[in-house]
């Protein structure tokens, strides 16, 4: 919901309409959400206006939300400000509880241990229900978690088939190992998916190309269905406003990926053969 700042409340429920009839459930915002032409925290604002229009809308949803980038500073995970940050955010979307609460950006100059008290804290109050992180490296989360009674459920890399590192660099392996929620940010890669501009991006348009065209539909809609392949079960956020495109992720399921193909893909973005 980066994008839903700025909406008429008929288009905000438009879209979260479209996102029901889909199928979806999973609405991710962040309180930074709308920052630099709305306002920070306008995106929650929104929401909270659509659940007062429609109360019914928030029972139906995974509500998720961020907290822990302050511009200019930029980041703080200090006890005080992540306190502050989900009662600030419980106050914007009028709600009593946050289903999956995130870290957006890992702040070093806070101990992990200061994070885990604020988020307990949180979570015996009843104002989340679960704890994730954003954009935290593998050591980062295994150190928080170390210190944490509240388990991390989640964690947030940027992903898609031009954003593999993720993919090799052991942070879906940990994901596993874990047992934590993979939400995939940017997993149309910046919309470079739908217009490439270099070879490399070519090369991975046309092979997610000829396995949508192979099952009916989209490329968009591929390569949603190839980061879902992974055995980490990658859930990607699909950033649009547009009803029809929201609707269109859903084709991600017409798919199945053989080993081939999938690879295809891999090797693509790459940009080298494997092994």
């Amino acid at each position: 919901m980066w994008r839903f700042a700025g909406l008429e409340l008929s288009a905000a429920r438009a879209a979260i309409d479209a996102a029901f009839e889909a199928g979806i459930t999973l609405f991710d915002t962040a309180d930074i959400y709308g920052f630099g032409e709305q306002g920070f925290g306008k995106a929650e604002e929104l929401l909270g206006r659509v659940f007062a229009d429609a109360p019914e809308y928030r029972d139906r949803m995974v509500l998720a939300t961020k907290g822990g980038i302050t511009p200019p500073t930029p980041y703080n995970s200090s006890a005080e400000y992540l306190t502050k940050a989900i009662d600030d955010s419980l106050q914007r979307l009028g709600t009593d509880r946050i289903d999956l609460w995130q870290i957006h950006r890992p702040d070093i100059l806070t101990h992990p241990q200061e994070i885990a008290r604020a988020v307990e804290a949180a979570h015996s109050a009843g104002k989340i229900r679960a704890f994730g992180v954003s954009n935290f490296t593998q050591a980062q989360i295994s150190t928080l978690a170390q210190f944490s009674a509240v388990p991390i459920v989640s964690t947030q890399p940027e992903l898609s088939p031009l954003r593999i590192d993720t993919i090799e660099n052991g942070e879906l392996d940990q994901a596993i190992a874990m047992d934590m929620a993979v939400l995939a940010w940017s997993p149309l890669g910046g919309g470079r998916i739908g217009d490439p501009s270099n070879e490399r991006e070519q090369n991975v348009a046309g092979a997610l190309s000829g396995v949508a065209a192979s099952h009916g539909v989209s490329r968009t809609a591929a390569a949603y269905s190839w980061i879902m392949a992974h055995p980490a079960r990658p859930i990607p956020i699909v950033g649009s406003q547009n009803p029809a495109r929201i609707a269109e992720a859903a084709d991600a399921f017409k798919i199945t990926w053989t080993r081939a193909d999938w690879y295809s893909v891999l090797v693509a973005a790459r940009g080298v053969p494997l092994p």
